[in-house]
């Protein structure tokens, strides 16, 4: 049974509020963040093998499209605000989800390889519509004090996207083909995601008269300190955004990051190859997903309020660091020291994603937030999608992954340093 709150938005009964309607748009996201990680972040990887080896196309034109994928995303995230206010936020998931079921559609019937571009325009547009910044307008109206703990466990989605869906699009398209596998898994995202937008994704905290957190519309003496938006100067408008101290040094960090992150993954596997086996490569990535997931969780559940979030970033670009130092000291050798420094890595993983939005939360004003997440994903996107090109030309030129392990780390002590710029930055104008 459903009730109706003030202005006609649907709510759960009351004998269904024991649990807060927060959590149930935690769990849409988390099942969202599934599907389009799966199809959208892995599965590019998956067609350029199955391309290559199945059409014979070269390996630079598969990899083109998929950073046009990427490109087009970024572009298409940067509006993705002004898409939710304008189409609302249950319909845009939607046209996520058909966009990348139909993108994969796309890149499983192409007849030459130019067909892939058009391809990658649907995909992106759908990988765009379902992913980081997506995540974060679902859970963000929902919660504040409880925020870490929410994100985290909606972007843990993302992981398991990876665990499922590499195997089961390599299962698939080994026994049915590439164009029946990707209408299998498209289908699937288009129903599953059309029906959780509609259920999870259509009600408001006005709506349903709440706080965030749960909180009930009256409390003595006032909401706690924790829900109260930051006060901060308004961000710029326009290009002047890119002024912004804030802004600039938390995009530029994350970029740096995620430039790093996305480059040694994508070369990790063969770099792990010669020492543990494909089998073993296969569990030391498979290792490094699963520290992914308990990293996030450990810094949802016990992020302490009071701890500047900034400082934590770059606590877990240092964790990155000391994890690529363990892979240069293995030397190609040491099994130990590989599975540790996949281990250390692989803790910072998840983290690159969830924590930018649980930083602009504290120093940006509630209204800006999702502008804020918005455009730094765009960055992300933007700068990581020539991630795995550049570390293929470095590890060619030095002729050793040597190379790509050691960029990883500088590149990371850099975004570490970035980061703490800001706080810096935000110590000085409390003290102006």
């Amino acid at each position: 049974m459903m009730g109706h709150a003030p202005g006609g938005t649907a709510r759960p009964s009351s004998a269904r509020q024991d649990i807060f309607f927060g959590w149930h748009v935690v769990g849409a996201a988390f099942v969202v963040a599934v599907f389009a990680w799966g199809v959208g972040f892995y599965g590019p990887s998956v067609f350029l093998h199955t391309l290559h080896e199945g059409r014979g196309w070269p390996v630079s034109m598969i990899s083109a499209a998929i950073t046009c994928h990427f490109l087009l995303s970024a572009a298409v995230v940067a509006r993705l605000p002004a898409l939710h206010r304008r189409f609302g936020l249950v319909s845009i998931t939607r046209a996520g989800a058909a966009a990348a079921g139909l993108g994969a559609l796309a890149w499983a019937l192409a007849a030459e390889p130019w067909q892939l571009f058009p391809a990658a325009l649907l995909s992106g547009a759908g990988w765009a519509m379902t992913s980081g910044a997506a995540i974060n307008a679902m859970v963000a109206p929902w919660f504040d004090r409880r925020r870490p703990a929410a994100i985290s466990m909606a972007f843990n989605g993302a992981s398991l996207g990876g665990v499922m869906f590499t195997p089961l699009w390599a299962l698939l398209i080994a026994g049915y083909g590439f164009a029946t596998a990707a209408a299998v898994v498209g289908g699937a995202m288009v129903l599953v995601l059309w029906w959780l937008a509609g259920r999870y994704l259509r009600p408001t905290p006005e709506g349903m008269g709440l706080l965030p957190d749960g909180d009930p519309p009256t409390m003595p003496g006032g909401p706690p300190a924790a829900v109260l938006a930051p006060t901060r100067a308004p961000l710029p408008a326009g290009a002047a955004v890119w002024y912004d101290r804030r802004f600039a040094t938390l995009s530029a960090a994350f970029a740096l990051g995620l430039f790093a992150q996305i480059g040694l993954i994508a070369h990790l596997f063969s770099l792990l190859a010669p020492v543990l086996g494909e089998a073993g490569a296969g569990a030391a990535l498979s290792l490094a997903t699963a520290c992914a997931v308990l990293g996030r969780t450990l810094l949802g559940a016990l992020l302490p309020a009071r701890l500047d979030r900034r400082v934590v970033a770059a606590a877990n670009f240092a964790v990155q660091v000391a994890g690529s130092l363990a892979l240069l000291a293995a030397g190609g050798s040491s099994v130990p020291l590989l599975l540790a420094g996949c281990a250390l890595f692989g803790l910072g993983l998840g983290n690159l994603t969830s924590l930018p939005p649980l930083i602009a939360q504290t120093e940006f004003i509630r209204a800006e937030v999702g502008r804020v997440v918005a455009l730094i994903t765009a960055v992300n996107q933007a700068a990581f999608a020539f991630a795995p090109a550049v570390f293929g030309v470095l590890r060619d030129l030095a002729g050793g992954g040597w190379a790509l392990i050691a960029a990883a780390a500088i590149i990371q002590v850099a975004a570490a340093m970035v980061v703490l710029g800001g706080y810096r930055g935000r110590r000085e104008r409390r003290n102006d």
